[in-house]
């Protein structure tokens, strides 16, 4: 039995591309039995009808070190996202006969893809939502992270929107602690909200973090919901897939913010999983904004070449599923702004917490919304800040990313 068909042309199939390093053996055994062992075979000999011989996996194509690897969808249960990825990124990952297995990038066939509800707003519906029509929306992360009260939480919140930002969320370790219980949180900073947007005449968005067991994720997302709020934040890697596709298919009309903690387990080096793919599974099950990195830009490692190609991924049509937000945060400050738009456009989230908070929130948030105005109007950063001083402080103590 063999799985390498170098004239195979993939029709409704699952395509993974791998990047293998063997181990003790030739690329092309390894690839065989990579691919049985994510399909129908073994580590043996078997004997099994034509039927279930039609529905192995096809390796068809071997460049160097990567294997593209052609999946047959009925292999696949229809919107379960655990089955598919226990399948070609489960068992093999152990696989003695493989030094390095990286799943670089994933295709899913329509027949896949319209299983799955997909992002219910997307960059149009979140755009619509805070009435803003182009620039990149900016936002800020709660510093400190963890720590403060629910009144002080909400007090920093609200120095940030009166200050311009659009955007104000929880760091990804705040949940429900002794010290700022979940929902004392979001009824002050809701409240908070409220008054920001009346002040402003901007809409606002808060964003709490409501990771934790499945069953509690859900009541919080509907007790945000009660109280008024448009939008909740989920750990997509820590929670895992059918998390996030629960919290969908709850359908609660709120904004899924995901952020991409843990990430860095599966794809830093050459063994594990792509952030590409990542976000590709992300955008499939359903949120409308998610974390990709800086390009480099800030103080998390991404690539600039990859955080590129994720951006476009996340713009790109893809069957009946809505564009989403790629979210840039880590290390960035007012400095950050136009280097960023530059390598992303302006369908991006720029997410900034020390960068505003290390200035005092009203003004550093002022400074973001600076940035990004001059970018708009095509103005440099430092020509803007001779007549805006918050945005002069900032690149003052940052300087400007070139």
């Amino acid at each position: 039995m063999g799985y390498i068909d170098l004239r195979y042309e993939p029709g409704d199939d699952i395509i993974c591309s791998f990047f293998l390093e063997p181990n003790k053996i030739s690329l092309r055994q390894a690839a065989d039995q990579l691919a049985a062992e994510s399909s129908i075979g073994t580590w043996t000999k078997l004997e099994i009808s034509k039927r279930i011989y039609d529905m192995r996996a096809r390796i068809f194509s071997i460049d160097k070190n990567i294997v593209k690897i052609a999946y047959p969808s009925k292999l696949f249960e229809p919107g379960n996202m655990p089955q598919i990825l226990s399948s070609v990124a489960g068992n093999i990952f152990g696989m003695r006969i493989l030094k390095n297995l990286r799943l670089e990038d994933i295709a899913f066939p329509e027949s896949i893809a319209k299983s799955f509800l997909g992002p219910r707003y997307g960059i149009s519906g979140v755009r619509k939502a805070l009435g803003i029509r182009e620039r990149p929306l900016i936002g800020t992360i709660i510093k400190p992270k963890i720590g403060l009260d629910s009144r002080n939480h909400a007090k920093v919140a609200y120095e940030a929107w009166v200050g311009g930002l659009d955007l104000v969320k929880c760091d990804e370790n705040l949940t429900n602690q002794r010290f700022n219980r979940f929902k004392e949180n979001v009824k002050e900073t809701l409240k908070m909200l409220e008054k920001a947007e009346k002040k402003t005449g901007e809409k606002k968005l808060y964003v709490p973090n409501v990771t934790a067991e499945t069953k509690e994720m859900v009541k919080r997302a509907r007790f945000v919901k009660s109280q008024g709020g448009n939008c909740v934040m989920i750990d997509v890697i820590t929670t895992g897939w059918s998390a996030l596709q629960t919290l969908r298919n709850e359908d609660l009309g709120l904004i899924i913010h995901a952020h991409r903690a843990g990430h860095g387990m599966f794809t830093r080096g050459k063994h594990g999983m792509s952030m590409l793919t990542i976000a590709k599974i992300s955008r499939l099950i359903g949120v409308d904004q998610i974390h990709i990195g800086t390009a480099n830009v800030g103080k998390m490692e991404s690539g600039e070449h990859e955080t590129q190609r994720i951006n476009s991924f996340l713009k790109e049509k893809w069957f009946n599923i809505k564009p989403v937000f790629s979210i840039a945060s880590g290390g960035l400050h007012a400095g950050s702004v136009p280097k960023l738009v530059k390598l992303l456009g302006k369908d991006i989230i720029i997410q900034a917490g020390g960068g505003v908070h290390g200035l005092g929130t009203k003004a550093g948030a002022a400074s973001m919304r600076q940035a990004v105005d001059a970018v708009v109007k095509g103005v440099t950063l430092r020509e803007y800040a001779k007549t805006h001083k918050e945005l002069r402080i900032a690149i003052n103590k940052w300087g400007t990313v070139e």
